[in-house]
């Protein structure tokens, strides 16, 4: 095959999957409640720990990738954080998450978007992800995800992933698990690794899972 055909094959195959994705997503947010999931997490201490950790003003650019429903955006918020955007690919969480906000949810950016076809407007200062580079499981997903993170992160990278003792699957579906050198492995193109530790996330149904938390650096070329 041509490269200019495999280029447009790999196009159609990851809006494929990503409008499955999304379909995915849109149904578990419209059926089930923060304690029916896995990843509810009361107070997203490491993710805070790392934010904080980076020094940045509260005027910083903070985007937190597959945010859905989660409370770190109202952590955020609460700690003084001026320019906070939460993307997610269910329309649906980022509506659950506005509604728990009120009238707070006004000072967000919110933006629906398959991480794969996300176009950023702008840069920003950190990138925070928990737990949607591991659903992505194709060498092209990674790449499309890492080409994106790596242009458009002026600052810092928070990360966490299934560590290699996590579960094979999420809500269904299979993910990627990672050991601290294959994620920093996977980053370093584009960023040098500060920090990373493992923590076992208890799910609101009693269950463990364990996870691997990074940050980076972006590199300076």
């Amino acid at each position: 095959m041509e490269r200019q055909e495999l280029s447009i094959f790999t196009e159609i195959l990851l809006q494929y999957m990503a409008a499955e994705n999304k379909n995915h997503w849109e149904n578990v947010y419209e059926q089930k409640g923060p304690s029916e999931v896995s990843w509810t997490q009361e107070s997203p201490q490491t993710s805070l720990d790392f934010i904080n950790g980076f020094g940045v003003d509260k005027s910083a650019s903070i985007i937190d990738i597959g945010g859905g429903d989660s409370k770190l955006v109202d952590y955020l918020l609460d700690a003084g954080y001026e320019n906070i955007t939460v993307l997610d690919i269910s329309s649906k969480a980022l509506d659950k998450a506005k509604a728990r906000l009120g009238e707070k949810a006004a000072k967000v950016k919110w933006i629906v978007s398959d991480i794969t076809e996300f176009d950023p407007p702008t840069s920003y200062d950190i990138w925070h992800d928990r737990a949607t580079f591991h659903f992505l499981t194709t060498p092209s997903q990674i790449e499309k995800y890492l080409h994106i993170a790596g242009e458009n992160v002026k600052g810092f990278l928070s990360i966490g992933t299934f560590s290699e003792n996590g579960p094979e699957k999420c809500s269904g579906l299979f993910i990627k698990k990672y050991s601290e050198d294959e994620l920093s492995s996977a980053l370093n193109k584009y960023f040098d690794k500060l920090e990373c530790r493992k923590e076992d996330h208890i799910t609101p149904f009693g269950t463990s899972q364990n996870f691997l938390f990074c940050s980076f650096q972006r590199r300076r070329n």
